[in-house]
This record gives C-alpha cells, sequence and structure tokens, in this order.
C-alpha cells in the first residue's frame, strides 16, 4: 500500500484539491525561455501586419493616414491581371516549373541512387559539391551562370529559365532522395535479379513503387523552390519568359506610374499561390523524412 506524501498540505500534483476540482498548473519558465517566446511573438506580429496591410491596400480605394481605407473594392485585381498580363505570366511559370521538377527528377533520382548504393573514393566530397548550389546564395553563381547562357544563345527564353533553375534543383533531389533509397532493402534487388529482372524492370517494377514519398516529396519541393526563386530566372528570363516572382519585381521597380493598389494586388495574388504550393508540400511531405544522414563508410 503506498501514501502520496504532499508538501505543506498541499495535495499531489495531477489529484483533485479537497474541494473537489483539480488543481491548476501554473505556467512556469525561465528568463530565456521567456524572452525566446517574446522574441517569436514579435516576429509573427510584425509578420501578420506586413502581410495584412498588402492585402486590405490591395482592396482598398483609398488609404491615406486612417486605420481602413475609406471603402473596399476588388477592382484592383481586374486591373493587376489585364496590366501585367497574369495569365501569360502564370501560365509561364508553371510551365517553366514543371519543366524544372521533371528534368529535376529524371537527373537526380539515377544520380541519388548511384550515390546511395555504391562507395568509391572521394564520395563526402561528391556530396560536397553537391550542397554548394543550395548552401550559397544564387547570384553568386547566377551572374557566371547567366554569362554563360546568353553566350551560348539560351538566356532570354524559357529554356535558359530552366536549365539554370536545374542548377539548385538536382542537387536538391539527390539530397532528398538519398535517405529514401538507403531505407530500401538491396536484397530485395538482389533477389529480382536472380529471377531475371533486369536493371529496367528493377527500376519501374520494384524501386519506383517503393521510393513514391521521396519522389513526390523531392518533386513538391523542387516545384516550391522553382516559383519562389527570383535570382536565377531574373538573371535569364526574357520579356516572355518572366515568372511570377520577376513580373512582380518588374511592375515594383519599371518607370511608368501606377497604382500601388495594383501592385499589392499582384503581390497578394503571388503569396496566395505560394501559400497553396506550400500547403500542399506540407500535405503530403512530412518534413523529418528530409533530414538526410550520410552513412559513414570506410575510406
Amino acid at each position: 500500500m503506498t501514501t502520496a506524501t504532499t508538501t505543506a498540505g498541499r495535495p499531489p500534483a495531477g489529484q483533485p484539491a479537497p474541494g473537489g476540482s483539480p488543481r491548476r498548473r501554473v505556467l512556469r519558465g525561465t528568463p530565456t525561455a521567456w524572452v525566446i517566446w517574446a522574441v517569436v511573438i514579435f516576429f509573427f506580429v510584425n509578420l501578420a501586419g506586413v502581410v495584412g496591410s498588402v492585402l486590405v491596400s490591395s482592396f482598398g480605394r483609398r488609404w491615406f493616414d486612417t486605420w481602413l481605407p475609406s471603402g473596399f473594392t476588388t477592382d484592383w485585381y481586374g486591373d493587376a491581371w489585364r496590366e501585367f498580363g497574369l495569365l501569360h505570366v502564370i501560365t509561364v511559370t508553371l510551365i517553366a516549373s514543371a519543366l524544372v521538377v521533371v528534368l529535376s527528377v529524371l537527373i537526380g533520382a539515377p544520380a541519388a541512387y548511384v550515390l546511395a548504393r555504391q562507395n568509391f573514393p572521394g564520395k563526402r566530397l561528391v556530396y560536397l559539391t553537391f550542397l554548394l548550389p543550395i548552401l550559397m546564395p544564387p547570384i553568386t553563381y547566377g551572374i557566371p551562370l547567366a554569362t554563360v547562357l546568353y553566350k551560348f544563345g539560351f538566356a532570354g527564353h524559357l529554356s535558359g529559365v530552366v536549365l539554370a533553375n536545374l542548377v539548385p534543383s538536382v542537387p536538391f533531389v539527390i539530397l532528398t532522395m538519398t535517405p529514401f533509397i538507403e531505407q530500401v532493402d538491396p536484397r530485395i534487388e538482389s533477389a529480382a535479379r536472380m529471377l531475371g529482372a533486369g536493371t529496367r524492370a528493377i527500376f519501374l517494377k520494384i524501386l519506383t513503387p517503393l521510393l513514391v514519398p521521396g519522389l513526390l516529396a523531392s518533386a513538391i519541393l523542387v516545384l516550391v523552390r522553382t516559383v519562389g526563386m527570383f535570382e536565377l530566372t531574373f538573371l535569364t528570363a526574357g520579356p516572355d519568359s518572366q515568372t511570377l516572382v520577376v513580373a512582380l519585381y518588374y511592375s515594383m521597380s519599371a518607370a511608368g506610374i501606377r497604382a500601388q493598389q495594383s501592385v499589392d494586388a499582384m503581390a497578394i495574388i503571388y503569396t496566395s499561390m505560394m501559400l497553396v504550393l506550400l500547403v500542399v508540400a506540407l500535405r503530403f511531405v512530412n518534413p523529418t523524412q528530409l533530414v538526410a544522414r550520410v552513412k559513414e563508410e570506410p575510406e
């Protein structure tokens, strides 16, 4: 038989007080924890304020020195759609992003398989090489890359945008797919080979169904990254190959007089598009699966 010990007449934690109601827990924390929470809350409040002001402005008729606009309208979205040719811009954005996703997966998945299955001298160096386009700011290698693409006639067209975005996207697919491939038991492939299956059959009928979560994760993340990539697209896009983020930049910096509300409406359209992609990505992708752990291999 056990007895509960109390301190200063108080009941143990989790047990009801003498009056019958459970004792309320007191929220305590260290000063460092409170400071961290205060900084996080301050950041999100400011972020909500910035996004909220742009959202309200995109619906406002006039907004000068007041808390809210004098009236609300949706006409600015129609003006932005016609003035900036958003139908063409969104179409180009989707086509370029789809091409980058398909090519990145077709190139990156086989390369990730080789890196996951084969051991060779300098393997860690190869991994580091693939990390560089992801870790480095795109502008650092975007300028020489754009110079090369202009020299060979690719830049200024949709092909230049696709080729430039492949540079960070293919390594991203490789680093995303490698842990998924390492989770597949190599003995499954060995058994298939013993039964007469060729390399193509193993890839299409055995590995591909097992790697669908990894392929889907890498494809969605590359799609989000390509739609939001500004630097490489800005350096290589032409008048007819601008994506939405580049068109948004030109709408703000180009010469001429235009209503700020129409620019804000375009910014809300871009933000909404990115939010939809992020919601889809988080719906199908588990972020904890994207932490690639390179196995310790003897040199």
